[in-house]
């Protein structure tokens, strides 16, 4: 190959698929050094001639992504009566699955696309979960999807993190006495915001096995029956002022919270 080769590459979507499979490929002749011209979004016939007529004019390949049937019988067809190579990139695996597990392909372009942005959007929402974990920067309740309050040890760090898993950007704020909570709390939207609240008996069995983990005796302050009603009675307070809803997470798993933190925002979007 001592010239530089023109590849072209269709799709009816991105073509993000069918260009890394030709660069691939490509490294294993030349070094990679092929002109690759990617045509995307091609949904139509006459999008497909004029790709046909300009690989003619160079004596070039084309690579393609294309799942439509009609689309793909086109290019093929065209190509045939053009002598032009083109090469179906999917038809092979595609076909293979149908036969393995009997059940025929959707054929709708864009799907990896929309896989791609929902795996994104989880990669950001966990790292703002992270950045606005345990009320480390109070910004972060003004861009966050859900906001959760409540005192140490209900749970909120892993509920962000679970939540952050299903796309949604989430930051929480400890309640404490000594600390008076950021403005920004009452600035927000309340139906965004969720108090979590649980019982003095449950949280004073949580929070003694996290002084003994810690290797602290029991009898330290943090699990005293006396400061926790302290600050479950200063944190209800906080959560009556923001009127936000609130649940009781002394019986409930994570996943039983979130379902029910879900549920709530679903229904409020069903009422606007």
């Amino acid at each position: 190959m001592n010239r530089r080769e023109v590849v072209y590459v269709v799709s009816d979507s991105v073509g993000e698929t069918a260009e890394f499979v030709v660069k691939a490929v490509s490294t294993q002749f030349n070094g990679g050094h092929v002109d690759i011209r990617r045509n995307s979004f091609v949904q139509s016939e006459e999008d497909i001639d004029e790709i046909i007529n300009m690989a003619r004019q160079q004596s070039s390949i084309i690579a393609y992504t294309i799942v439509i049937p009609s689309l793909k019988e086109y290019i093929d067809r065209r190509a045939a009566v053009e002598n032009i190579r083109a090469i179906d990139l999917l038809y092979p695996l595609m076909n293979a699955f149908e036969e393995k597990f009997h059940r025929e392909a959707t054929h709708r372009s864009g799907l990896m696309r929309q896989l791609d942005d929902d795996y994104f959007r989880k990669v950001e929402a966990v790292e703002f979960a992270v950045k606005y974990d345990d009320g480390q920067d109070p910004r972060g309740l003004l861009y966050a999807d859900i906001v959760l309050i409540g005192v140490s040890r209900t749970s909120k760090t892993p509920l962000s993190m679970y939540l952050a898993h299903k796309g949604y950007k989430v930051a929480n704020v400890p309640l404490v006495p000594e600390v008076s909570p950021p403005e920004e709390l009452f600035k927000i939207k309340k139906n965004k915001c969720f108090g979590l609240i649980i019982t003095p008996d449950k949280l004073n069995a949580i929070r003694k096995e996290r002084l003994k983990s810690l290797g602290l005796t029991s009898q330290a302050s943090y699990a005293s029956y006396e400061r926790i009603l302290e600050e479950l009675d200063y944190a209800e307070k906080i959560m009556k002022r923001v009127g936000c809803p609130v649940i009781n997470v002394s019986h409930k798993a994570v996943e039983e919270t979130a379902s029910v933190i879900l549920d709530i925002l679903k229904n409020e979007r069903s009422y606007k």
